[in-house]
């Protein structure tokens, strides 16, 4: 009779396992959702966004791939073991926590109480939160003097093919990376001539295609949706969130989350060192000054335009070769193809810039990443030539990270593009 019983209550409660399943706080997701918004908020760079996002990212990587034991990975930048039995999301959210304490100090009212909300839903949070708290200082210790900072300046050039303007934020192009060995060799060859037939052919593309006296909807439309300004998580955090959601959409658990995240940023921040050399090196001119000033190019085919304007409404602030959205799209697009063993992984998205907030569905990463790339030609913001060189400066450094890195103990050292 006592045994029937039992079981009736275990059936009608959903049994003792049920009743003490784990609390899932979603940490992966919801700590990279603080990260966006301090991207936003700050009105933050690129580059700087970049290097947040990596930062973060590693941080909850490390600390759950400590709490792994005999499963545990590489690490990304602090080993462990950490402590026996300690939760994995606590020890996820104060990973995060203490990186964007440091990066993000104006709001950390606001990172310390969702981490105690966080904790004080699980069962016994402490151990995993002190490891996670250790693993997030030692990822701020890493990155401090990896060169950053201070804010460095390329001063404004002159003449036929050089950028006009001074840009800052050119120390990035010796920033110690994340992933790879040397970003810097990802710097592909230089531009077309000026006076070449290439040359000629990309001026004639983009003074069409980007041309603001020429209305095409559908053309600004796309510009709009991966423009990106300040103010928006910026394309590394594009896609970043590109990658939070197909993880959500294939229920990844969070040591695979946390690993997706953390190649995916390693990639996009060292992307952003090989971008940053490849524009310092070349200083070529926009297609606004270009296509202005065609006659001082030496090029009998290019027919300049003294009013022509950019769709975009503005000739852009840094070097045109390459494209940083296509270096960025190309990295990203090669990490999440790769770990997820297949390009065509559909998703839907929107992004901060959309117009309208429509969002757009896509058939797969390198899908999305070739129309980011045509989005700068349609802009009048890039050339063809730079935005087929930055997708695969991106794809150079994507592939390196997945080769080399966060891979099984003990197995292979190259894996090649899908390192599952």
């Amino acid at each position: 009779m006592r045994k029937t019983l039992i079981m009736v209550v275990l059936c009608v409660t959903g049994g003792f396992a049920a009743a003490q399943a784990p609390v899932d706080i979603d940490s992966v997701r919801v700590w990279n959702g603080f990260a966006l918004d301090a991207v936003r908020t700050t009105r933050a760079t690129d580059a700087d966004a970049a290097r947040l996002y990596a930062m973060v990212n590693l941080a909850m990587y490390d600390a759950v791939n400590g709490l792994a034991g005999s499963r545990a990975r590489t690490s990304a930048l602090v080993p462990g073991p950490g402590p026996h039995d300690a939760d994995p999301q606590a020890a996820a959210a104060a990973a995060a926590h203490e990186v964007l304490v440091a990066l993000d100090p104006a709001r950390a009212a606001d990172y310390d109480a969702r981490l105690a909300a966080d904790l004080a839903r699980l069962t016994h949070p402490r151990a995993g939160a002190a490891w996670g708290r250790h693993v997030g200082r030692a990822v701020v210790a890493a990155r401090t003097g990896d060169g950053s900072t201070p804010v460095e300046t390329q001063p404004a050039g002159t003449g036929p093919g050089v950028f006009r303007a001074a840009w800052s934020g050119v120390q990035y192009r010796h920033v110690r990376p994340f992933g790879v060995v040397d970003p810097v060799r990802y710097v592909p060859a230089g531009p077309p001539a000026l006076t070449s037939l290439p040359y000629a052919a990309a001026y004639a593309e983009v003074a069409l295609l980007g041309n603001a006296a020429l209305p095409d909807a559908d053309l600004l439309a796309t510009y709009q949706y991966w423009s990106l300004p300040a103010g928006s998580v910026q394309p590394p955090g594009e896609w970043l969130r590109i990658g939070l959601t197909v993880a959500a959409d294939r229920r990844l658990p969070l040591a695979e989350q946390a690993r997706l995240t953390a190649l995916l940023t390693m990639g996009l921040a060292d992307t952003t060192v090989a971008t940053v050399e490849t524009k310092y090196r070349y200083r070529h001119w926009r297609p606004t000054t270009a296509i202005r000033e065609g006659d001082t190019d030496g090029n009998p085919l290019t027919v300049p335009d003294p009013m022509w304007t950019a769709r975009a409404g503005s000739a852009g602030g840094s070097p045109e070769y390459v494209s940083g959205h296509s270096s960025y799209s190309g990295a990203a697009a090669t990490v999440l193809a790769g770990y997820f063993c297949d390009d065509t992984v559909a998703f839907t998205h929107t992004t901060d810039s959309a117009p309208g907030g429509a969002a757009r569905a896509y058939p797969g990463f390198s899908a999305a990443a070739a129309e980011a790339g045509r989005s700068r030609v349609y802009g009048g913001q890039h050339f063809e030539f730079s935005n087929q060189a930055g997708l695969a400066t991106g794809r150079g450094v994507g592939g390196e990270v997945l080769a080399t890195r966060l891979l099984v103990r003990g197995g292979p050292t190259h894996v090649g593009a899908c390192p599952r």
